[in-house]
């Protein structure tokens, strides 16, 4: 038995980039056991029942990006013959705001094109972009040190920040201009303005978030000789001298991919993880608010994502389109402490409102539901510390959208520190194996 079938990988959290670890892993004959303490795979995206109406929701909405190449890949490695999503061109339409459309060219070309072609803003507005965009090309999206989002734009109009820049880093990072990283929004738009064409597409998904991945990620792991725990919650990890003892299971290496603020509960008996459990303590969080509202099935968008200026509502998700949910709208309000459970009955109405006055639905749904994530994502700041996916506990790996990589929190930047701590621990098991393939 060679090293790799020997070995025994507890992977503690069902999200993403737990998910992503324990395929990656069980590809390559790594028996992996996975620990969910919910009822449903997926964490912070994961599928949400209706209450009344059994109707399948999401605990928020997620675009992705034609560059996410690793969240896709795995997406159908686990179930080849589905493709779970809509895929579109660049496209971003605001309601009496910016109105971008990049056509089927080479990039930088699309994107060069649509700049030029966009109405809402004016001649001089898009020149601006487009000599922003050439700029930071031109530096190959590198800063020499970090900064805030907005110092990088000081010489970019107010009105062009405020249409097309801020509602981009609000999409992108969930954190506000005045803070948010500027070489992790450029990485965004490195990776997906500044190569392929088809990098910059909008990736809806088709189906819910907890069957888009997870859930065909748990049948393919099983498949492989894996398992998969729900409604279990790990609280300790104890070491070994073979390894780690988890529910009286002994495992050779151990990947934590719960969130951040729930990690120190595990990280903290070890002592070679202060200075991580450090990191992790200095970290900041941003809520994102869905609000959904289920109007008669008739009511359709002219597209699936339309955004709306000078609102509270800053996305509004047609699932009736991606979903076929007709006349189920979702509503994203990022970066927010929008709601609280004494004004959501005031929000509902405020945001019906709003989308009676820009899109023309009926003054009142026929059924609404608020869901907040307190701590949706961790807010993405200049200069911010992340940790690594490898620790100083030999054999103890951290994977999630939090630990370090190019980009935000996002569900490509969770799949890939998931694909980075598997492969690590390859790496270990099989020194001189080939190079190891991430999906």
């Amino acid at each position: 038995m060679n090293a790799a079938h020997s070995a025994r990988v507890a992977v503690i959290g069902g999200g993403y980039a737990g998910m992503a670890a324990a395929v990656t892993l069980a590809r390559h004959g790594v028996r992996v056991t996975v620990y969910e303490a919910g009822k449903v795979l997926g964490g912070r995206a994961r599928q949400v029942t209706h209450a009344s109406c059994s109707i399948l929701l999401d605990n928020g909405q997620h675009l992705l990006l034609g560059a996410y190449h690793t969240t896709l890949d795995l997406a159908l490695l686990v179930e080849p013959e589905a493709r779970k999503w809509l895929r579109q061109t660049l496209q971003l339409h605001t309601e009496e705001g910016l109105q971008l459309f990049a056509p089927r060219l080479p990039a930088p070309w699309h994107l060069f094109t649509g700049l030029l072609r966009a109405r809402g803003i004016t001649l001089r507005h898009r020149l601006a972009a487009m000599r922003f965009m050439a700029a930071q090309r031109a530096r190959g999206y590198r800063l020499a040190h970090d900064m805030p989002l907005i110092e990088l734009l000081s010489e970019q109009p107010r009105a062009l920040i405020e249409l097309l820049w801020e509602p981009l880093c609000l999409a992108a990072m969930n954190t506000p201009l005045a803070t948010a990283s500027a070489q992790v929004f450029l990485n965004v738009l490195r990776d997906s303005l500044g190569r392929s064409r088809a990098d910059s597409d909008l990736i809806l998904p088709t189906v819910d978030l907890s069957s888009f991945f997870p859930d065909a990620a748990a049948a393919f792991l099983r498949k492989h000789g894996g398992g998969v725990v729900v409604q279990r919650r790990v609280r300790h990890i104890k070491r070994d001298s073979a390894g780690f003892v988890i529910d009286g299971q002994l495992h050779s290496h151990v990947v934590c991919a719960v969130a951040p603020h729930q990690a120190a509960e595990l990280l903290t008996p070890f002592v070679e993880l202060t200075e991580i459990c450090a990191q992790i303590a200095r970290l900041h969080y941003q809520p994102i608010t869905t609000v959904y509202l289920q109007y008669p099935p008739e009511v359709r968008l002219p597209r699936a994502m339309t955004g709306l200026a000078h609102s509270l509502a800053q996305w509004v998700f047609d699932r009736g389109i991606s979903h076929r949910q007709h006349g189920l709208l979702a509503v994203v309000i990022s970066a927010s402490n929008a709601t609280n459970e004494s004004n959501r009955q005031t929000l509902i109405t405020d945001i019906a409102r709003e989308l009676e006055r820009h899109l023309g639905t009926p003054p009142q749904p026929l059924w609404h539901q608020v869901i907040v994530e307190k701590r949706a994502t961790f807010s993405c700041e200049a200069g911010i510390q992340r940790p690594d996916q490898s620790t100083p506990l030999a054999n103890f790996y951290l994977a999630g959208d939090y630990t370090h990589g190019d980009y935000p929190a996002t569900l490509e930047a969770a799949t890939q520190s998931g694909v980075k701590c598997a492969t690590r621990i390859l790496t270990g098991l099989m020194p001189n194996h080939e190079k190891l393939s991430s999906a």
